[in-house]
């Protein structure tokens, strides 16, 4: 799925401004430099004036940032290693982290967006990749999960 696409539909369901969008980005990494002309870019139409493409950095630094503000950060563990490319698995890894969510709590989001999910299918997402049961997350199914994440957290 497109970065933008993802940012924007996180910026709808949490109800986030500009500038609290930079300031749980900069919560992952203090030094990384965004500003709210950036983000507004970011969230922008393809094809609009101003878009600019959300890089992978950008958007794990968000999603990161995203994990701190709901779960605490941890002051004794060494800071994690930004990734360096963002898959649909890690984006869907990341928002199961941050929104502390169960695999009960997974299928009930997948449901109501219509897209019911089996419990080896849900499993195989978070493997490590070059586990024989790996399954990479399509992008009909983020969608469908970050759908079912609003209609949660938005109420529709």
């Amino acid at each position: 799925m497109i970065n933008n696409d993802v940012m924007r539909s996180i910026r709808y369901m949490l109800d986030l401004s500009d500038s609290k969008i930079v300031e749980i980005t900069q919560d992952a990494d203090a030094a990384f430099a965004i500003d709210k002309a950036a983000v507004q870019s970011y969230l922008k139409k393809d094809g609009e004036e101003g878009y600019v493409e959300c890089g992978d950095a950008v958007l794990a630094h968000f999603l990161d940032g995203l994990v701190f503000h709901y779960r605490g950060k941890d002051p004794d563990r060494p800071a994690r290693p930004v990734e360096k490319r963002i898959t649909n698995n890690l984006v869907l890894k990341k928002l199961r982290v941050a929104f502390e969510l169960k695999d009960v709590d997974m299928h009930e989001i997948f449901d109501a967006a219509g897209f019911p999910v089996s419990k080896p299918e849900l499993s195989a997402l978070f493997r490590q990749p070059d586990h024989k049961n790996f399954r990479l997350c399509g992008d009909q199914m983020l969608r469908n999960f970050l759908k079912g994440l609003t209609l949660r957290y938005r109420g529709g």
